[in-house]
């Protein structure tokens, strides 16, 4: 975390700061000022000594990212391309529910999983974000909109087990009771399938909520659409599940993208649910945004609906993820893609 002040605790901000010659207390401030107020800069920090401010100005730059675009949608959805410092673009995603503000965020630039529903892997992944990173996907739209985000999925571009140690950082900044603190059941990090990820993640003491990328009930199906399925099996996630569960007491959740004519069968759903039965997970189905470079097909809402009531029949806890943002760029990667696209027409 070196030069990076905001992707730093309590106690290793004491630390520099001590180096500096300044008391310890300084350290609660300027955490309180970077993760509870989200403050851009130094200048906002109005109870350090101006002396202060100056030489951290100058020294250690705060982490901010800045919006290059903003989409919002018809149904509230905003979709926003935020500039890292280093010019990296990602981009997250807030939706409303009556339940709160949900902010979308992205783990790294860019990814290397390869699924074939997702347009965030058709650059492949130029780097990992820092924790700060992810952090200023969050408070600059809590910024930007005034509003407060009561819940963070971290299901935007990259894979957050692929970014084992920030993602942890990440975490345990997020609900620290100085900063947003943010309830660790508020929080979902949703993996494509990496297995250890998911052990080492349930000894954390950070009992978040699990979603696992699931999106074909059989091993063979799965190839077709994800390639990291070519290294794990479906009896090892479920395995690593099962540990997640025991440890921390959350329910596990399934993703699934339902693509007309690949995975929504009737042998699909008898399959479906007797992987989820034994772990008793949720089913969140997911109805394909469109990419075009992938050639997928959204399904017909009867046809989702029909999925879901024969998924119940067999005793399974399902729901359907509300569509939202397709008037934008709704699917994960689409709008950095359409950018970064765009800039080499240029």
């Amino acid at each position: 975390m070196d030069k990076d002040l905001r992707s730093m605790t309590r106690g290793e901000i004491a630390e520099v700061l001590a180096a500096m010659g300044q008391p310890a207390y300084r350290a609660g401030q300027i955490f309180s000022w970077m993760h509870e107020k989200a403050a851009r800069n130094y200048d906002e920090m109005t109870n350090l000594p101006a002396a202060l401010r100056a030489r951290l100005a100058e020294e250690l730059p705060l982490t901010c990212a800045e919006i290059r675009e903003r989409q919002v949608s018809r149904d509230g959805t905003e979709k926003y391309l935020f500039a890292m410092p280093d010019g990296c673009l990602v981009e997250s995603v807030l939706m409303r529910y009556k339940f709160g503000n949900s902010v979308c965020i992205s783990s790294q630039v860019g990814c290397r999983m390869g699924c074939k529903f997702c347009a965030s892997t058709l650059e492949g992944l130029e780097r990992d974000l820092l924790p700060s990173e992810m952090l200023e996907q969050i408070y600059e739209i809590r910024r930007t909109t005034g509003e407060p985000v009561t819940h963070v999925v971290v299901m935007g571009t990259g894979e957050p087990m692929d970014n084992y140690e920030n993602l942890v950082r990440f975490l345990r900044l997020l609900t620290d009771e100085k900063g947003m603190h943010l309830s660790r059941r508020a929080i979902t990090v949703s993996t494509c399938g990496l297995p250890d990820g998911i052990r080492k993640l349930a000894g954390e003491g950070l009992p978040v909520n699990l979603a696992l990328s699931l999106h074909a009930a059989t091993d063979e199906k799965r190839r077709g659409i994800m390639p990291v399925a070519n290294r794990y099996t479906i009896a090892e996630l479920l395995e690593a599940c099962k540990v997640y569960f025991e440890k921390t007491g959350r329910q596990i959740t399934f993703e699934y993208a339902l693509i007309s004519g690949v995975n929504d069968a009737e042998e699909d759903v008898r399959q479906l649910a007797a992987l989820a039965a034994p772990l008793h997970a949720h089913i969140n189905l997911i109805p394909v945004n469109p990419v075009r470079e992938r050639g997928y097909r959204h399904p017909q809402d009867r046809d989702v609906q029909a999925f879901k009531n024969k998924l119940e029949k067999s005793g399974v806890n399902v729901s359907i993820r509300r569509v939202m943002g397709r008037d934008i760029d709704g699917a994960c990667g689409q709008l950095r893609h359409r950018r970064l696209h765009d800039e080499k027409q240029i």
